[in-house]
């Protein structure tokens, strides 16, 4: 059976099935949880500290384990994003001021994110619906209609070096600082950023007291930077591929959206660990209550939605390529093939 056949018959049973199949795994194990949380915390604030007294020793040696530290704060943000769909634990405010305490972690506020995101899942793939918690992606129509400022700001924005390398570092250290998109949705949302923006300038305050800047520069921002760069990364291939899923709202299912519109980002074990499973993306939106920690037995399970949306880390580099979505063809495409197929704009 060829990836095609077995993405059309997982589609087929989603819209009917998949819902009342994955309900079964949506149930967390309290201690399950407070293991994985464990799990990455400790060897987290082990590298945290372990960085700082090499300062004494070497810059660059506490340089490369905040960099190394990185990818266990990943990790701890998948861990947010499980509380922040009620997935973690079956106590929701537990999970949720587990939720908060981390996104002091991660430069996230909690409750702001919790809502944006909800959006993403709520409109991912549907054209009318573009603009919170996604990456901004024109259809060749409406880039073509742009003028030359609009192109060539669009073309900047989609440059790697915007997206991964500048982009992340403004997402998670400066944009998070407001509640962009809620602004004018009520106090909760300002509580959330505010309230998070106070502990972390206390907990910078007292990394800059007891230690001076180096902490800060060396550990702090490098081991943030990272992350950042990562989970924008994982987030970006997770939904940019070449025959990922939009439509108008009257096409719009939300089911088909979320297994055409999601990877499966096949990873090595180790990568699948660090990352907590979020490569399984395409289940993770079909059903996001599931615990991350149960993914991959949804996979062990279902043969069909393990071979469906199979993204490998060779083919994901290739992404970094497409740039819009052609409503005529159904797939992310080039700017160069846009105007090899189209002409010049």
């Amino acid at each position: 059976m060829t990836q095609t056949e077995t993405t059309a018959q997982a589609v087929e049973r989603t819209a009917k099935e998949w819902v009342l199949v994955l309900a079964k795994y949506r149930e967390p194990s309290t201690f399950r949880s407070v293991f994985e949380l464990m799990a990455t915390l400790v060897p987290f604030v082990m590298l945290w500290g372990l960085a700082w007294v090499s300062l004494e020793i070497s810059y660059w040696l506490a340089f490369g384990i905040a960099l190394l530290n990185g990818v266990f704060l990943v990790r701890i943000f998948v861990i947010q994003h499980d509380c922040g769909h009620a997935s973690y634990f079956t106590s929701r405010t537990a999970q949720d001021w587990v939720g908060r305490c981390l996104g002091v972690l991660t430069l996230t506020p909690y409750d702001v994110w919790k809502r944006t995101h909800s959006i993403h899942h709520s409109h991912h793939g549907n054209l009318d619906q573009r603009g919170i918690g996604d990456v901004l992606t024109l259809t060749v129509e409406e880039y073509r209609a742009r003028s030359p400022m609009g192109r060539f700001l669009y073309r900047m924005y989609r440059h790697p070096l915007v997206l991964f390398v500048l982009g992340p570092s403004y997402l998670f250290i400066l944009q998070n600082r407001l509640p962009f998109g809620l602004m004018d949705k009520g106090w909760k949302y300002w509580t959330s950023a505010m309230g998070t923006n106070a502990v972390i300038a206390i907990a910078v305050g007292l990394m800059i007291w007891l230690g001076g800047w180096m902490p800060l520069l060396l550990i702090y921002l490098p081991t943030s930077v990272i992350a950042a760069t990562i989970g924008v990364w994982l987030f970006y291939v997770q939904h940019q591929f070449e025959e990922t899923h939009w439509s108008k709202t009257e096409d719009w299912q939300l089911h088909e959206a979320a297994l055409e519109g999601s990877s499966h980002y096949v990873l090595p074990q180790p990568l699948r660990w660090l990352t907590a499973n979020i490569g399984i993306h395409h289940v993770h939106h079909l059903y996001s209550r599931i615990p991350f920690y149960r993914l991959p037995e949804v996979l062990r399970d279902n043969a069909d939605l393990a071979q469906a949306q199979r993204l490998t880390i060779v083919e994901s580099f290739q992404s970094v390529k497409l740039h819009l979505w052609d409503e005529k063809l159904q797939k992310l495409m080039s700017f160069r093939e846009a105007k090899r197929l189209y002409g010049r704009a």
